[in-house]
């Protein structure tokens, strides 16, 4: 014993906890008896910080969403990938409407239970490895603050490289994005502060995931205002052309290929 967790799918693992909970089918983790166990998303911050979400929220239907999800997916626009599925709930709409959606993941476990649920079209692999595979969409969803895939300045135009090169021409990119800097919660401003001083963006997040036993390798994860978002996309082959802050500091950000 080291403390340490183990290295594995965090995200398959628990989507799939999640799933059976949720439908009472297969093996669900016990509070030690009979009662299933929320299944709680970890998320550990590089500077100690921890915290916890249900996991359930990835396989909610519409009606549980919040209003940009429908906003995003009433801008969608032929032939779809959804960068990030997890557990399918927006390909799962976009098929009902007849769009043809792809969703890409990382995750094999996660995109078991897409498979489970019902998602037909799916891709294990980053945007950088699916490019080799010489499809092509006209719309990349980057939902559930998927705009986070980002990273931060060095790997922002990289990510929007590989979109481009998937892209039709006329593409768009529609993205969930939360703008950090309203909190009131000084924990977070003051590592938005060091974050700084280290010469990275301000909501530049070190994360590492956690369930049960296991974990992930540490990664970067983004969390951006609309300006700053602006300022990564040029020079890039995308352009910012919208920005819905209705639901702030929740926003959509749409790209469109130049």
């Amino acid at each position: 014993m080291t403390g340490e967790p183990r290295i594995g799918d965090v995200f398959g693992e628990l989507l799939r906890d999640a799933l059976a909970v949720a439908t009472g089918v297969g093996p669900r983790p016990l509070a030690g008896g009979r009662l299933p166990r929320p299944v709680i998303e970890i998320i550990e911050r590089d500077d100690g910080l921890v915290n916890g979400a249900p996991a359930a929220h990835y396989l909610a239907g519409p009606q549980e969403w919040q209003p940009h999800d429908h906003r995003a997916v009433d801008r969608v626009r032929g032939a779809t990938l959804d960068v990030g599925v997890g557990g399918g709930r927006i390909a799962l709409l976009l098929q009902e409407r007849g769009v043809p959606v792809t969703g890409l993941d990382v995750s094999p476990g996660a995109l078991a239970v897409c498979r489970r649920r019902g998602v037909r079209d799916l891709v294990h692999g980053t945007v950088d490895e699916h490019c080799a595979d010489g499809r092509r969409y006209d719309t990349f969803l980057l939902l559930g603050n998927n705009l986070g895939l980002f990273e931060g300045r060095e790997r922002a135009p990289a990510f929007l490289a590989a979109l481009a090169a998937m892209a039709n021409p006329g593409a768009q990119v529609i993205a969930h994005g939360t703008d950090p800097y309203g909190t009131t919660d000084p924990l977070h401003s003051r590592y938005h502060e060091r974050n700084r001083r280290r010469g990275r963006l301000g909501g530049q997040l070190r994360l590492r995931l956690r369930y049960r036993e296991l974990g992930t390798p540490w990664f970067d994860y983004l969390v951006c205002s609309p300006g700053e978002l602006a300022d990564l996309v040029r020079g890039t082959a995308w352009r910012l052309t919208d920005v819905d802050d209705r639901d702030a500091p929740y926003y959509l950000a749409t790209l469109r290929l130049s």
